[in-house]
C-alpha cells in the first residue's frame, strides 16, 4: 500500500468498520443500530402494506377506551368477518363518510332505502347482513348503560398482557372472547362471534398480543 491512495484506501476500510452503513439498516458511529421504520420487526400478520404497517404500529394493541372508538373498531371487526383486515382498512375512511361517521345514534335511524344505496356502493363490503347488522348494532350500543365498562369488564378493566414467544402461541378464541360474544349476543348485537370478539379484544388493547419478536411488545409491556 503506497502513497496516498493507498492511505486513503486504508482510512476508508477503517470508516466502513467503525461507522457501517448499509441499506437495509443505517448505523451511527460508536453507537447503536437504528432500524428504518419500515425495516422494524413486526408481528407475523402485518404486511409490508404502509397502511397496515401504521395500523400495526400506532393502533393495534394500543389500549382504546374512547366510546366512539371502541364502537367503530367493534363494526370494523364485524365487516371483516370472512375477509381480511387490510381489505377492511383500506375501505375505514370511505365507511367513515358514509356511515355517518360510526355515529350510533345516526345509524340506529338507517332506513331501508339508505341501506339500499348502501349495497350500491363499491366503496365498502356490500353485505345485507352486515349492514343490517350495523342498525341493529348501533341500537344496541345505544341501550347499554356503560359499554365502555362493559367491554372492559371481560378482562378485568386492565390489559391482559401476554408474552406470545411466536405465532403458535397466540390463540383466536379465548375464554373472555366468549364470555364477551355470549354477553353481547344477550344484549342483541350480531357478527360478535368468539372470534370477532378475540380480534376486536386484541386490535382494542384489551389483551396485548403483540409477540416477543415484535418492536411494540417492549414498548406495549413497559407502558404497562
Amino acid at each position: 500500500m503506497e502513497g496516498t491512495h493507498g492511505w486513503r484506501r486504508l482510512a476508508h476500510e477503517i470508516h466502513l468498520l467503525l461507522g457501517l452503513r448499509f441499506k437495509e439498516r443505517e448505523y451511527t458511529r460508536f453507537g447503536p443500530a437504528t432500524t428504518p421504520w419500515s425495516l422494524m420487526p413486526r408481528c407475523f400478520w402485518c404486511s409490508e402494506d404502509p397502511l397496515y404497517m401504521a395500523y400495526h404500529d400506532q393502533e393495534w394493541g394500543t389500549p382504546l377506551r374512547d366510546a366512539q372508538g371502541l364502537f367503530e373498531l367493534l363494526l370494523l371487526e364485524g365487516f371483516q368477518a370472512g375477509l381480511s383486515w387490510i381489505t377492511v382498512l383500506r375501505k375505514r375512511e370511505h365507511y367513515r363518510k358514509v356511515l355517518f361517521g360510526f355515529d350510533a345514534q345516526r345509524l340506529a335511524q338507517l332506513s331501508d332505502d339508505e341501506i339500499e344505496v348502501l349495497m350500491q356502493d363499491p366503496g365498502i363490503v356490500r353485505n345485507r347482513l352486515k349492514l343490517n347488522a350495523t342498525r341493529r348494532n348501533a341500537a344496541a350500543w345505544l341501550a347499554l348503560e356503560d359499554p365502555v365498562g362493559l367491554l372492559w369488564s371481560f378482562v378485568g378493566g386492565k390489559p391482559k398482557v401476554n408474552h406470545f414467544k411466536d405465532r403458535s402461541d397466540v390463540p383466536a378464541i379465548t375464554p373472555e372472547a366468549q364470555a364477551m360474544s355470549k354477553a353481547l349476543k344477550k344484549a342483541g348485537f350480531t357478527f360478535v362471534g368468539p372470534t370477532i370478539c378475540y380480534a376486536f379484544m386484541q386490535a382494542s388493547g384489551m389483551v396485548m398480543d403483540h409477540t416477543q419478536d415484535c418492536d411494540r411488545y417492549a414498548d406495549l409491556v413497559n407502558a404497562g
